[in-house]
């Protein structure tokens, strides 16, 4: 593991879970850090019952002969090099979302890990987590809501960046600073999770058409729609930093014969999901709906440990790339934010 911020904490401290149905078992064998004695710190706060080997530099991390995978958890803007560098010493290799700043990084990466040979995956955990895979599975093999027409996403984090000191992530655009990156890719994942199945023709190819708003140069509001020209669905997804977002309804989903919604804390730590039948008129023109029938999924953690499981048994049975986030889809999901920050405005020095 590289990186001892927030995401790389929350990641450790479900990566040594007492899980006695895990399918595997996780060891954090080194822990990379610009500071050994915060490496120290973060040890034992996070995985108290690990040894880990703490190490001054990333290089040492790539260079022990003990590590079979590497978790990169550093700001968007080092992932492409700090891949590249991991790639070059043989390891496998599992990038924090996003997987790179822009779809060209993202290309040169997946390539360099296939020359090789190596394994290589985002770590969108939210696509990991049973109730994403569960709620697929009614909206796109069951039909449960009958044909989905529409999603939409929203998360909003406060974050006051106008009085945020200069040498903060959050104020620096050359760091990949933004609600889209950040956040947006929730909401967008959402959307495409919902509106897609995997047997489309078109699943590459929604239009777009976006807006984005900026402090200075930090985009601080995106709102894409997306459209499928086969199917004629339409999604809406939308991130900030100016708000935090509805701490209950993280995302919805409609069909001609019902809804269903997303419940838990923010778009990426989602805890249940409701399935309700189609509104009605009533007397009086009220609208009703009927009684909706709840799926709960609350589990100890924040929820990595699913995707820590599916990429190790990736990773063991020979795989290259992520059963559940391949690299196509990676690609994909960069690609469509690049169209977002393009219409938007937002450039980076990557791009």
């Amino acid at each position: 593991m590289k990186a001892t911020g927030k995401i790389s904490s929350w990641y450790v401290a479900d990566l040594v879970l007492s899980r006695p149905e895990a399918k595997v078992r996780h060891i954090v064998e080194a822990i990379g850090t610009s500071d050994v004695n915060r490496g120290r710190s973060f040890a034992q706060q996070y995985c108290p019952k690990e040894t880990p080997r703490i190490y001054g530099s990333y290089e040492e991390v790539y260079q022990d002969p003990n590590v079979d995978i590497v978790y990169i958890g550093t700001p968007h803007a080092f992932h492409k090099n700090n891949c590249l560098d991991a790639i070059a010493a043989g390891k496998h290799v599992l990038c924090e979302k996003p997987f790179t700043i822009n779809a060209r990084e993202a290309r040169e990466v997946f390539e360099a890990a296939r020359e090789k040979g190596v394994f290589i995956a985002e770590a969108m955990w939210l696509r990991h987590r049973p109730l994403a895979i569960e709620l697929q599975r009614l909206l796109h093999q069951e039909k449960a809501i009958g044909e989905i027409f529409q999603a939409t996403s929203h998360f909003g984090s406060e974050i006051d960046i106008p009085n945020l000191p200069l040498d903060k992530y959050y104020r620096q655009n050359s760091m990949g600073a933004g609600s889209l990156l950040d956040i947006g890719i929730y909401a967008l994942t959402w959307i495409v999770l919902s509106l897609d199945s995997e047997l489309e023709a078109d699943r590459a190819k929604p239009k777009i058409l976006a807006a984005q708003t900026h402090w200075e140069d930090v985009e601080i509001t995106s709102t894409a729609i997306l459209q499928y020209p086969s199917t004629g669905r339409q999604g809406i997804a939308t991130s900030t930093t100016m708000a935090i977002g509805n701490p209950d309804l993280l995302a919805r989903v409609h069909g001609t014969a019902g809804s269903i919604e997303v419940h838990g804390s923010c778009p990426s730590a989602p805890d249940s999901f409701t399935l309700y039948p189609s509104f009605n008129m009533g007397a009086g023109d009220k609208v009703f709906r009927g009684e909706g029938k709840k799926y709960d999924f609350s589990a100890p953690g924040r929820g990595f440990q699913y995707q820590a499981d599916n990429i190790a048994l990736d990773v063991l049975s020979g795989r290259l790339e992520s059963s559940i986030v391949p690299q196509s889809e990676t690609i994909r999901t960069m690609e469509i934010m690049d169209e977002i920050r393009r219409q938007g405005g937002t450039r980076y020095p990557s791009d």
